[in-house]
Protein backbone atom coordinates (compact mmCIF):
# COMPACT_ATOMS: atom_id res chain seq x y z
CA UNK A 1 0.00 0.00 0.00
CA UNK A 2 2.95 1.87 0.92
CA UNK A 3 4.45 1.39 -2.40
CA UNK A 4 1.60 1.95 -4.54
CA UNK A 5 1.36 5.84 -2.28
CA UNK A 6 4.63 6.72 -3.35
CA UNK A 7 4.70 5.70 -6.65
CA UNK A 8 1.70 8.39 -7.28
CA UNK A 9 3.52 10.82 -5.52
CA UNK A 10 6.01 10.34 -7.98
CA UNK A 11 4.13 10.47 -10.42
CA UNK A 12 2.41 14.25 -9.85
CA UNK A 13 6.03 15.53 -9.16
CA UNK A 14 7.61 14.28 -12.70
CA UNK A 15 4.72 15.02 -15.12
CA UNK A 16 4.53 18.71 -14.85
CA UNK A 17 8.37 18.58 -15.22
CA UNK A 18 7.90 16.71 -18.55
CA UNK A 19 5.21 19.05 -19.67
CA UNK A 20 7.86 21.90 -19.28
CA UNK A 21 9.96 20.24 -21.91
CA UNK A 22 7.18 20.52 -24.46
CA UNK A 23 6.49 24.27 -25.75
CA UNK A 24 3.63 25.65 -25.42
CA UNK A 25 2.03 26.84 -29.22
CA UNK A 26 2.11 30.70 -30.07
CA UNK A 27 -1.46 32.25 -29.17
CA UNK A 28 -1.49 33.60 -32.84
CA UNK A 29 -0.59 29.75 -33.79
CA UNK A 30 -3.56 28.02 -31.91
CA UNK A 31 -5.70 26.29 -34.73
CA UNK A 32 -9.30 26.63 -33.89
CA UNK A 33 -12.59 25.93 -36.63
CA UNK A 34 -13.91 29.11 -38.42
CA UNK A 35 -16.80 30.32 -36.22
CA UNK A 36 -20.40 29.93 -37.99
CA UNK A 37 -23.40 31.94 -37.56
CA UNK A 38 -26.34 31.33 -39.27
CA UNK A 39 -29.39 34.34 -38.82
CA UNK A 40 -32.27 32.59 -36.50
CA UNK A 41 -35.48 32.45 -38.15
CA UNK A 42 -38.54 33.56 -37.06
CA UNK A 43 -42.00 32.07 -37.47
CA UNK A 44 -44.12 35.19 -39.25
CA UNK A 45 -48.22 35.19 -39.70
CA UNK A 46 -50.89 37.26 -40.97
CA UNK A 47 -54.24 37.23 -38.80
CA UNK A 48 -57.48 37.84 -40.94
CA UNK A 49 -57.93 41.22 -40.04
CA UNK A 50 -54.28 42.54 -41.32
CA UNK A 51 -52.08 42.28 -37.75
CA UNK A 52 -48.92 40.64 -38.28
CA UNK A 53 -47.42 38.16 -35.96
CA UNK A 54 -43.34 37.21 -35.57
CA UNK A 55 -43.26 34.51 -33.33
CA UNK A 56 -39.97 32.91 -31.57
CA UNK A 57 -40.42 30.25 -28.43
CA UNK A 58 -37.93 29.75 -26.47
CA UNK A 59 -38.37 27.35 -23.35
CA UNK A 60 -35.28 28.36 -21.10
CA UNK A 61 -37.20 30.23 -18.30
CA UNK A 62 -41.03 30.45 -17.83
CA UNK A 63 -41.17 33.99 -19.16
CA UNK A 64 -42.52 35.97 -21.99
CA UNK A 65 -41.86 38.93 -23.86
CA UNK A 66 -43.89 41.08 -26.25
CA UNK A 67 -43.32 44.25 -28.34
CA UNK A 68 -45.76 45.91 -30.75
CA UNK A 69 -45.61 48.58 -32.98
CA UNK A 70 -48.39 51.12 -34.01
CA UNK A 71 -47.59 52.49 -37.44
CA UNK A 72 -47.52 55.91 -36.60
CA UNK A 73 -45.62 58.63 -35.54
CA UNK A 74 -44.45 62.21 -34.61
CA UNK A 75 -43.62 62.63 -37.86
CA UNK A 76 -46.70 63.76 -38.66
CA UNK A 77 -47.45 65.76 -36.16
CA UNK A 78 -49.04 69.67 -36.64
CA UNK A 79 -45.95 72.28 -35.76
CA UNK A 80 -48.36 74.10 -33.29
CA UNK A 81 -48.99 70.38 -31.29
CA UNK A 82 -45.15 69.28 -31.36
CA UNK A 83 -45.07 66.67 -28.54
CA UNK A 84 -48.29 65.32 -29.26
CA UNK A 85 -47.26 61.84 -30.08
CA UNK A 86 -45.14 62.14 -26.96
CA UNK A 87 -48.00 63.05 -24.56
CA UNK A 88 -50.60 60.12 -26.39
CA UNK A 89 -47.68 57.16 -25.41
CA UNK A 90 -47.68 58.61 -21.81
CA UNK A 91 -51.23 59.00 -21.34
CA UNK A 92 -52.66 55.93 -23.02
CA UNK A 93 -50.21 53.96 -20.60
CA UNK A 94 -51.70 55.74 -17.59
CA UNK A 95 -54.91 56.42 -18.13
CA UNK A 96 -56.23 53.22 -17.56
CA UNK A 97 -58.72 50.96 -20.19
CA UNK A 98 -61.61 48.48 -20.68
CA UNK A 99 -63.54 48.52 -17.41
CA UNK A 100 -60.15 49.13 -15.18
CA UNK A 101 -59.55 52.86 -14.31
CA UNK A 102 -55.93 53.74 -14.13
CA UNK A 103 -55.19 52.81 -10.67
CA UNK A 104 -57.21 49.17 -11.31
CA UNK A 105 -55.37 49.13 -14.07
CA UNK A 106 -51.89 49.72 -12.55
CA UNK A 107 -52.57 47.36 -9.63
CA UNK A 108 -53.96 44.37 -12.17
CA UNK A 109 -50.46 44.60 -13.83
CA UNK A 110 -48.43 44.57 -10.61
CA UNK A 111 -50.70 41.48 -9.52
CA UNK A 112 -49.21 39.81 -12.43
CA UNK A 113 -45.73 41.26 -11.43
CA UNK A 114 -45.55 42.55 -15.25
CA UNK A 115 -44.07 45.13 -16.91
CA UNK A 116 -45.43 47.13 -19.47
CA UNK A 117 -44.16 50.44 -21.17
CA UNK A 118 -45.52 52.65 -23.84
CA UNK A 119 -43.11 55.26 -26.34
CA UNK A 120 -43.05 56.88 -29.38
CA UNK A 121 -40.31 57.94 -32.06
CA UNK A 122 -40.66 59.43 -34.98
CA UNK A 123 -42.28 56.54 -36.76
CA UNK A 124 -44.46 54.41 -34.61
CA UNK A 125 -45.36 54.13 -30.79
CA UNK A 126 -43.65 51.24 -29.11
CA UNK A 127 -45.75 49.23 -26.61
CA UNK A 128 -43.17 46.73 -24.97
CA UNK A 129 -44.78 43.81 -22.28
CA UNK A 130 -42.67 41.26 -20.19
CA UNK A 131 -44.95 38.94 -18.00
CA UNK A 132 -44.87 35.27 -16.64
CA UNK A 133 -46.21 32.22 -18.82
CA UNK A 134 -48.98 31.19 -16.52
CA UNK A 135 -50.14 35.05 -17.19
CA UNK A 136 -49.82 35.33 -21.05
CA UNK A 137 -53.65 35.21 -21.52
CA UNK A 138 -54.74 37.57 -18.70
CA UNK A 139 -51.83 39.80 -20.29
CA UNK A 140 -53.00 39.89 -23.93
CA UNK A 141 -56.70 40.38 -22.38
CA UNK A 142 -54.51 43.86 -20.23
CA UNK A 143 -53.15 44.66 -24.14
CA UNK A 144 -56.21 43.72 -26.14
CA UNK A 145 -58.12 46.74 -23.67
CA UNK A 146 -55.37 49.50 -23.84
CA UNK A 147 -55.40 49.03 -27.74
CA UNK A 148 -58.94 48.74 -28.28
CA UNK A 149 -60.91 50.21 -25.53
CA UNK A 150 -58.50 52.86 -23.97
CA UNK A 151 -59.38 55.52 -21.41
CA UNK A 152 -57.03 58.46 -21.65
CA UNK A 153 -58.53 59.73 -18.07
CA UNK A 154 -58.52 63.38 -17.82
CA UNK A 155 -56.45 63.63 -14.54
CA UNK A 156 -53.85 61.43 -16.10
CA UNK A 157 -53.31 63.32 -19.05
CA UNK A 158 -53.01 66.72 -17.08
CA UNK A 159 -50.56 64.91 -15.25
CA UNK A 160 -48.69 63.42 -18.29
CA UNK A 161 -48.59 67.09 -19.57
CA UNK A 162 -47.47 68.51 -16.69
CA UNK A 163 -44.53 65.97 -16.20
CA UNK A 164 -43.65 66.86 -20.14
CA UNK A 165 -44.02 70.82 -19.40
CA UNK A 166 -41.48 69.96 -16.44
CA UNK A 167 -39.09 68.36 -18.56
CA UNK A 168 -39.10 70.81 -21.35
CA UNK A 169 -38.28 73.43 -18.61
CA UNK A 170 -35.04 71.73 -17.81
CA UNK A 171 -34.13 70.63 -21.09
CA UNK A 172 -31.42 73.08 -21.13
CA UNK A 173 -29.88 71.63 -17.99
CA UNK A 174 -27.40 69.35 -20.23
CA UNK A 175 -25.45 70.75 -22.74
CA UNK A 176 -24.96 67.24 -24.98
CA UNK A 177 -28.49 67.84 -25.59
CA UNK A 178 -28.82 71.29 -26.40
CA UNK A 179 -26.26 70.90 -28.49
CA UNK A 180 -28.18 67.64 -30.59
CA UNK A 181 -30.96 69.63 -30.48
CA UNK A 182 -29.69 72.86 -31.87
CA UNK A 183 -28.23 70.82 -34.63
CA UNK A 184 -31.17 69.34 -35.67
CA UNK A 185 -33.27 72.66 -35.80
CA UNK A 186 -30.42 73.51 -37.94
CA UNK A 187 -29.70 70.85 -40.25
CA UNK A 188 -33.49 70.29 -40.88
CA UNK A 189 -35.55 73.65 -40.15
CA UNK A 190 -39.25 73.42 -39.23
CA UNK A 191 -39.42 69.87 -40.64
CA UNK A 192 -40.77 67.04 -37.97
CA UNK A 193 -37.53 65.84 -37.70
CA UNK A 194 -36.14 69.21 -36.67
CA UNK A 195 -38.88 70.59 -33.93
CA UNK A 196 -38.77 69.98 -30.29
CA UNK A 197 -41.66 70.27 -28.30
CA UNK A 198 -42.26 73.45 -26.55
CA UNK A 199 -44.66 74.91 -23.47
CA UNK A 200 -47.14 76.45 -26.21
CA UNK A 201 -47.14 73.47 -28.13
CA UNK A 202 -47.71 70.96 -25.47
CA UNK A 203 -50.31 73.05 -23.76
CA UNK A 204 -52.24 73.31 -27.39
CA UNK A 205 -52.76 69.41 -27.28
CA UNK A 206 -56.02 68.63 -26.03
CA UNK A 207 -57.36 65.37 -24.87
CA UNK A 208 -59.44 65.04 -28.03
CA UNK A 209 -56.15 65.43 -29.95
CA UNK A 210 -54.69 61.82 -28.66
CA UNK A 211 -58.03 60.31 -28.88
CA UNK A 212 -58.54 61.46 -32.65
CA UNK A 213 -54.60 59.82 -33.53
CA UNK A 214 -55.51 56.88 -31.64
CA UNK A 215 -58.84 56.37 -34.27
CA UNK A 216 -56.83 57.33 -37.02
CA UNK A 217 -53.67 54.52 -37.06
CA UNK A 218 -54.65 52.37 -34.20
CA UNK A 219 -56.17 49.40 -36.14
CA UNK A 220 -55.48 45.73 -36.43
CA UNK A 221 -53.84 46.08 -40.13
CA UNK A 222 -51.38 48.71 -38.87
CA UNK A 223 -49.92 46.65 -36.27
CA UNK A 224 -46.75 44.45 -35.34
CA UNK A 225 -46.47 42.52 -32.73
CA UNK A 226 -43.67 40.02 -31.76
CA UNK A 227 -43.91 37.35 -29.18
CA UNK A 228 -40.73 35.84 -27.52
CA UNK A 229 -40.85 33.44 -24.59
CA UNK A 230 -42.01 30.26 -22.85
CA UNK A 231 -45.12 29.64 -25.14
CA UNK A 232 -46.49 26.91 -27.77
CA UNK A 233 -46.57 28.26 -31.09
CA UNK A 234 -49.87 26.40 -32.03
CA UNK A 235 -51.86 27.22 -28.60
CA UNK A 236 -50.59 31.28 -28.85
CA UNK A 237 -51.92 31.53 -32.46
CA UNK A 238 -55.19 30.17 -31.52
CA UNK A 239 -54.84 32.79 -27.66
CA UNK A 240 -54.02 35.77 -29.88
CA UNK A 241 -57.22 35.13 -32.67
CA UNK A 242 -59.00 34.97 -29.54
CA UNK A 243 -58.03 38.21 -28.44
CA UNK A 244 -57.74 40.23 -31.64
CA UNK A 245 -59.70 38.05 -34.13
CA UNK A 246 -62.80 39.32 -34.06
CA UNK A 247 -61.13 43.54 -34.36
CA UNK A 248 -62.39 43.78 -37.88
CA UNK A 249 -59.88 44.89 -40.66
CA UNK A 250 -60.42 48.76 -40.81
CA UNK A 251 -59.61 50.95 -44.50
CA UNK A 252 -57.33 54.26 -43.26
CA UNK A 253 -54.74 56.46 -44.41
CA UNK A 254 -50.78 55.65 -43.81
CA UNK A 255 -49.45 58.52 -42.58
CA UNK A 256 -47.67 61.00 -44.34
CA UNK A 257 -44.22 61.57 -44.17
CA UNK A 258 -43.32 65.17 -44.90
CA UNK A 259 -40.87 65.72 -47.76
CA UNK A 260 -37.39 67.88 -46.49
CA UNK A 261 -36.68 70.83 -47.96
CA UNK A 262 -33.24 71.91 -49.17
CA UNK A 263 -30.76 71.85 -46.34
CA UNK A 264 -30.01 75.42 -44.03
CA UNK A 265 -26.67 77.04 -44.79
CA UNK A 266 -24.16 75.68 -42.48
CA UNK A 267 -23.27 77.96 -39.79
CA UNK A 268 -21.58 78.01 -36.45
CA UNK A 269 -23.77 77.94 -33.44
CA UNK A 270 -22.33 79.16 -30.21
CA UNK A 271 -24.54 78.67 -27.03
CA UNK A 272 -23.49 79.82 -24.25
CA UNK A 273 -23.45 78.01 -20.32
CA UNK A 274 -20.97 79.24 -17.57
CA UNK A 275 -18.97 75.80 -18.20
CA UNK A 276 -15.40 74.66 -17.65
CA UNK A 277 -15.79 73.04 -21.26
CA UNK A 278 -17.45 72.85 -24.69
CA UNK A 279 -19.41 70.63 -25.54
CA UNK A 280 -18.47 70.50 -29.81
CA UNK A 281 -20.09 69.13 -32.67
CA UNK A 282 -19.76 68.87 -36.13
CA UNK A 283 -22.83 67.72 -38.76
CA UNK A 284 -24.48 67.20 -41.28
CA UNK A 285 -27.35 65.27 -43.15
CA UNK A 286 -26.56 62.02 -44.28
CA UNK A 287 -28.14 58.92 -45.49
CA UNK A 288 -31.73 56.43 -45.26
CA UNK A 289 -31.43 52.87 -45.04
CA UNK A 290 -31.42 51.96 -48.81
CA UNK A 291 -28.74 54.44 -49.92
CA UNK A 292 -26.16 51.59 -51.92
CA UNK A 293 -23.12 53.25 -50.41
CA UNK A 294 -24.23 52.03 -46.99
CA UNK A 295 -21.98 49.52 -46.57
CA UNK A 296 -18.67 51.58 -47.16
CA UNK A 297 -20.07 54.49 -44.75
CA UNK A 298 -19.91 51.43 -42.28
CA UNK A 299 -17.02 51.08 -42.39
CA UNK A 300 -15.55 54.42 -43.60
CA UNK A 301 -16.78 55.37 -39.85
CA UNK A 302 -15.55 53.07 -37.85
CA UNK A 303 -12.24 54.00 -39.23
CA UNK A 304 -12.99 57.93 -38.92
CA UNK A 305 -14.57 57.63 -35.36
CA UNK A 306 -17.29 55.05 -34.65
CA UNK A 307 -14.71 52.31 -33.61
CA UNK A 308 -13.33 53.73 -30.29
CA UNK A 309 -9.71 53.36 -29.13
CA UNK A 310 -9.02 51.92 -32.58
CA UNK A 311 -10.70 54.97 -34.79
CA UNK A 312 -8.55 57.90 -36.31
CA UNK A 313 -10.13 60.73 -33.82
CA UNK A 314 -9.93 59.27 -31.21
CA UNK A 315 -6.12 58.59 -31.30
CA UNK A 316 -5.38 61.83 -32.48
CA UNK A 317 -7.53 64.33 -30.33
CA UNK A 318 -7.23 62.26 -27.14
CA UNK A 319 -4.60 59.41 -27.21
CA UNK A 320 -2.04 61.60 -28.65
CA UNK A 321 -2.68 64.93 -27.58
CA UNK A 322 -4.87 64.70 -24.59
CA UNK A 323 -7.49 67.28 -25.30
CA UNK A 324 -10.63 65.23 -24.78
CA UNK A 325 -11.79 62.27 -23.47
CA UNK A 326 -13.81 60.72 -25.45
CA UNK A 327 -14.30 61.47 -29.36
CA UNK A 328 -16.90 59.98 -32.14
CA UNK A 329 -18.79 59.71 -34.86
CA UNK A 330 -21.37 58.29 -36.45
CA UNK A 331 -23.90 58.04 -39.01
CA UNK A 332 -27.88 57.78 -37.97
CA UNK A 333 -28.86 55.87 -41.00
CA UNK A 334 -32.41 57.65 -41.43
CA UNK A 335 -35.21 54.98 -41.68
CA UNK A 336 -37.44 56.84 -44.64
CA UNK A 337 -36.03 60.10 -44.55
CA UNK A 338 -32.00 60.91 -44.36
CA UNK A 339 -30.14 60.52 -41.01
CA UNK A 340 -27.31 62.86 -39.72
CA UNK A 341 -24.03 62.56 -39.78
CA UNK A 342 -22.29 63.87 -36.67
CA UNK A 343 -18.54 64.07 -34.88
CA UNK A 344 -18.32 65.34 -31.40
CA UNK A 345 -16.20 65.65 -28.26
CA UNK A 346 -16.04 67.70 -24.92
CA UNK A 347 -13.07 69.47 -24.25
CA UNK A 348 -11.44 72.97 -22.47
CA UNK A 349 -13.06 75.81 -23.54
CA UNK A 350 -9.37 76.88 -24.21
CA UNK A 351 -8.66 74.32 -26.95
CA UNK A 352 -11.63 74.46 -28.46
CA UNK A 353 -10.41 75.87 -31.66
CA UNK A 354 -7.33 73.26 -31.38
CA UNK A 355 -10.04 70.62 -31.25
CA UNK A 356 -12.21 71.71 -33.94
CA UNK A 357 -9.12 72.09 -36.72
CA UNK A 358 -7.60 68.58 -35.40
CA UNK A 359 -11.28 67.04 -36.51
CA UNK A 360 -11.74 68.73 -39.60
CA UNK A 361 -8.37 67.68 -40.54
CA UNK A 362 -8.87 64.08 -39.92
CA UNK A 363 -12.38 64.29 -41.73
CA UNK A 364 -10.58 65.69 -44.69
CA UNK A 365 -7.50 63.25 -44.72
CA UNK A 366 -10.09 59.90 -44.80
CA UNK A 367 -11.40 61.90 -48.47
CA UNK A 368 -7.99 62.68 -49.54
CA UNK A 369 -5.90 60.00 -49.03
CA UNK A 370 -6.85 55.64 -49.08
CA UNK A 371 -7.26 54.35 -45.59
CA UNK A 372 -4.48 51.56 -44.58
CA UNK A 373 -5.22 47.81 -45.05
CA UNK A 374 -4.83 47.40 -41.31
CA UNK A 375 -7.73 49.86 -40.54
CA UNK A 376 -10.09 48.28 -43.12
CA UNK A 377 -9.36 44.48 -42.49
CA UNK A 378 -9.50 45.75 -38.59
CA UNK A 379 -13.07 47.67 -39.08
CA UNK A 380 -14.37 45.33 -41.73
CA UNK A 381 -13.58 42.07 -38.78
CA UNK A 382 -15.33 44.36 -35.51
CA UNK A 383 -18.71 44.99 -38.20
CA UNK A 384 -19.10 41.53 -38.94
CA UNK A 385 -18.01 39.88 -35.13
CA UNK A 386 -20.51 42.27 -33.55
CA UNK A 387 -23.36 41.59 -35.63
CA UNK A 388 -23.69 38.64 -33.35
CA UNK A 389 -24.71 40.76 -30.76
CA UNK A 390 -28.13 41.48 -32.34
CA UNK A 391 -29.39 38.84 -31.50
CA UNK A 392 -28.62 38.23 -27.43
CA UNK A 393 -31.45 36.87 -27.02
CA UNK A 394 -35.04 35.11 -28.29
CA UNK A 395 -36.73 38.83 -27.96
CA UNK A 396 -33.84 40.51 -29.72
CA UNK A 397 -34.22 38.17 -32.54
CA UNK A 398 -37.84 38.64 -32.71
CA UNK A 399 -38.08 42.40 -32.61
CA UNK A 400 -35.51 42.49 -35.20
CA UNK A 401 -37.49 40.80 -37.61
CA UNK A 402 -40.18 42.78 -36.62
CA UNK A 403 -38.76 45.82 -37.27
CA UNK A 404 -37.11 45.18 -40.52
CA UNK A 405 -40.59 43.97 -41.89
CA UNK A 406 -42.10 47.44 -40.24
CA UNK A 407 -39.09 49.57 -42.04
CA UNK A 408 -39.53 47.40 -45.07
CA UNK A 409 -35.96 46.04 -45.16
CA UNK A 410 -35.08 43.84 -47.76
CA UNK A 411 -35.77 40.14 -47.33
CA UNK A 412 -32.63 39.10 -47.35
CA UNK A 413 -31.12 42.13 -45.51
CA UNK A 414 -29.68 40.03 -42.46
CA UNK A 415 -28.37 37.67 -44.50
CA UNK A 416 -26.40 39.19 -47.00
CA UNK A 417 -25.47 41.96 -44.45
CA UNK A 418 -21.78 40.39 -43.42
CA UNK A 419 -21.39 39.61 -46.57
CA UNK A 420 -21.75 43.29 -47.79
CA UNK A 421 -19.63 44.13 -45.38
CA UNK A 422 -16.39 42.51 -46.30
CA UNK A 423 -16.79 42.92 -49.78
CA UNK A 424 -15.98 46.67 -48.88
CA UNK A 425 -12.42 47.94 -50.64
CA UNK A 426 -9.81 50.83 -49.94
CA UNK A 427 -11.10 52.42 -53.05
CA UNK A 428 -14.71 52.29 -51.95
CA UNK A 429 -14.30 53.73 -48.85
CA UNK A 430 -12.14 56.48 -50.18
CA UNK A 431 -15.25 57.29 -52.42
CA UNK A 432 -18.23 57.32 -50.47
CA UNK A 433 -15.61 59.59 -47.99
CA UNK A 434 -15.81 62.28 -51.24
CA UNK A 435 -19.18 61.78 -51.46
CA UNK A 436 -20.74 62.05 -47.84
CA UNK A 437 -18.04 63.93 -46.04
CA UNK A 438 -18.89 67.62 -47.13
CA UNK A 439 -16.84 69.82 -44.81
CA UNK A 440 -17.94 72.90 -46.39
CA UNK A 441 -21.91 71.66 -45.87
CA UNK A 442 -21.22 70.51 -42.09
CA UNK A 443 -22.55 73.38 -39.10
CA UNK A 444 -20.43 73.23 -36.27
CA UNK A 445 -21.98 73.57 -32.52
CA UNK A 446 -20.33 74.88 -29.62
CA UNK A 447 -22.06 74.54 -26.11
CA UNK A 448 -20.15 75.93 -23.36
CA UNK A 449 -17.94 79.41 -22.52
CA UNK A 450 -18.99 81.42 -25.36
CA UNK A 451 -16.92 84.57 -24.01
CA UNK A 452 -14.13 83.98 -26.26
CA UNK A 453 -16.52 84.45 -29.79
CA UNK A 454 -17.75 87.56 -28.49
CA UNK A 455 -18.44 90.02 -31.19
CA UNK A 456 -17.08 87.71 -34.12
CA UNK A 457 -19.27 87.19 -37.03
CA UNK A 458 -16.94 84.61 -38.56
CA UNK A 459 -15.43 81.46 -36.84
CA UNK A 460 -13.82 78.62 -38.85
CA UNK A 461 -14.82 80.18 -42.13
CA UNK A 462 -18.13 80.38 -41.31
CA UNK A 463 -21.22 82.85 -39.75
CA UNK A 464 -21.63 82.96 -36.43
CA UNK A 465 -25.35 82.54 -34.95
CA UNK A 466 -27.10 81.72 -31.68
CA UNK A 467 -29.41 78.92 -30.73
CA UNK A 468 -32.10 78.09 -32.85
CA UNK A 469 -35.81 79.52 -31.91
CA UNK A 470 -37.84 76.65 -30.73
CA UNK A 471 -40.78 78.39 -30.43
Amino acid sequence: MRLHFFALLLLFVLLPACAAHRPLPRPDRVASPPLSFAVPKVDRLVLDNGLRLYLNPDHELPLVRISLMVGAGSIGEPAAKSGLVRLYAAALRSGGAGERDPATFDEELERMAADLAVSSDSYAVSFGLSLQRSDLEAGLAVLADLLRRPRFDARRFELARRQMLEGIRRQNDEPGAVARRALRRTLYGDHPLGRTPTQDSVRAVERSDLLAFHRRYVHPNNLWLAVSGDFDPANIQQLLNNVFGDWPLQPFAVQDVPPLTGPLEPVVLAVHKELPQTTILLGQRGITKDHPDLYALRVMNFILGGGGFNSRLMREVRSNRGLAYSVYSFFQVGRRLPGLFIAGCETRTATVSQVVELMQAELRRITEEPVSSEELELARESLINSFVFAFEGPHEVVGQAMRLDFYGYPEDYLQRYRDHLAAVTADEVLTVARRHLLLDRQTIVLVGDQTAWEGNTEVFGLPVAGLPDEE
